[in-house]
C-alpha cells in the first residue's frame, strides 16, 4: 500500500492523522482503559491493559506504546510499566512481541492489533514467547508454583481494575 501523497514517504501530517484515527479506534476496545497520549505527545500513548484470565485479571497493568517517527513503516514499541510475573515480559517491562519485530512488522498493522496481541500474550503465558527463562522453566516444570507466584505478584503490584468499561 502506497502512503498518502504517492511519493513513497509518509508525511508527518498523514502519520499524525493515522495515529489519531488509530487512537480513537483503540479507545473503543474493551481491553484498555484510560488510553491517551502521554504529555500531549501523539507518538506516546499510555493506559491500562485489562487482562481477561487469572491471575492477571485480578488487576490492571499500565503500559506505554511508543511510535517511531517512521510509523507505520516502523513498528511501535510496547512497554509494561506495571511489574508482572510473566515469562514474556522482562523486569524492565520489555515485551516479547514478535508482531512488532522488524522481520514481522507490516505497515498495514494497526495499533489496536499491537495492543490486542499484547493482551493475548499476558492472558496466555507460554514457553515460546520468552524473555525470562527462569519463569518459563518454572511454568513448564512447576506450574502450580508459577501460578501461585503470579497471583501474589499481581495482588502486590497491579493497579486496581477500573469499575467502568473503557471510555475516553
Amino acid at each position: 500500500m502506497a502512503p498518502p501523497g504517492g511519493t513513497g514517504h509518509w508525511t508527518s501530517v498523514a502519520m499524525a492523522a493515522r495515529i489519531a484515527q488509530e487512537l480513537q479506534e483503540a479507545r473503543s476496545w474493551s481491553g484498555v482503559h484510560d488510553l491517551r497520549p502521554l504529555d500531549g505527545n501523539l507518538l506516546r500513548w499510555g493506559g491500562l491493559l485489562l487482562p481477561n484470565k487469572p491471575p492477571y485479571n485480578a488487576g490492571a497493568f499500565r503500559f506505554e506504546l511508543t511510535f517511531s517517527p517512521h510509523y507505520p513503516l516502523s513498528p511501535p514499541c510496547a512497554t509494561l510499566r506495571t511489574s508482572i510475573y510473566h515469562p514474556g515480559v522482562d523486569t524492565t517491562g520489555r515485551v516479547c512481541q514478535p508482531l512488532t519485530s522488524a522481520q514481522h512488522w507490516v505497515a498495514t498493522t494497526r495499533a489496536i492489533q499491537v495492543l490486542q496481541d499484547l493482551l493475548l500474550l499476558l492472558d496466555n503465558p507460554d514457553t515460546e514467547r520468552v524473555l525470562r527463562q527462569d519463569l518459563s522453566h518454572e511454568l513448564h516444570q512447576q506450574p502450580d508454583v508459577f501460578w501461585h507466584r503470579a497471583e501474589e505478584h499481581t495482588r502486590c503490584h497491579a493497579e486496581p481494575r477500573p469499575d467502568t468499561p473503557a471510555s475516553s
